[in-house]
């Protein structure tokens, strides 16, 4: 299985990929499990949270680009309330 990918992105990226006009999802701190049946791209716009897989922890805060691969099982823990913006591929 691939891995989680997190990369920055440049504002001028953002407006390219046409990321600004995504969905938004949001959460407030707490812990959860998930399972991604779909590969999601997503921006974070703001706040902090560790999410923790087979192959080990990531963290993921504002400015990051993260991809989510198809079949990913892992525990989201919500440090700072986090808003991303989100698409599935």
């Amino acid at each position: 299985m691939d891995k989680i990918k997190i990369e920055p992105i440049s504002e001028e990226d953002l407006e390219k990929r046409g990321i600004n006009s995504w969905d938004v999802w949001e959460k407030e701190p707490s812990e959860f499990d998930w399972a991604y049946i779909n590969e999601e791209h997503c921006y974070i716009i703001e706040g902090h949270a560790k999410i923790e897989t087979e192959e080990g922890t990531f963290e993921i805060k504002e400015g990051d680009y993260v991809v989510f691969p198809v079949g990913l099982n892992c525990k989201w823990k919500v440090l700072k309330r986090i808003r991303k913006y989100f698409n599935f591929k």
